[in-house]
């Protein structure tokens, strides 16, 4: 399993948390997105390396925008 952090803009209420969460769930390798709304961050698990432009691409689908990383 691989954990990561990801700072999103944008993110400020249950609805944004539930489109983020929503979104990252979909991708096929994550198996867990905890959104702290108060840090902006949003925190991926999956079961093989997280492919960042893929965090990206499905949080700017939901409507943020992936700022940072960090491991």
């Amino acid at each position: 399993m691989t954990t990561e952090r990801f700072a999103v803009a944008g993110m400020t209420c249950g609805h944004c948390e539930q489109a983020v969460t929503t979104a990252l769930q979909a991708l096929p390798s994550v198996q867990g997105v905890i959104v702290n709304l108060e840090r902006g961050e949003v925190t991926v698990t999956s079961n093989r390396a997280i492919d960042h432009a893929a965090i990206g691409a499905a949080i700017a689908e939901a409507g943020y925008q992936m700022v940072c990383c960090s491991p």
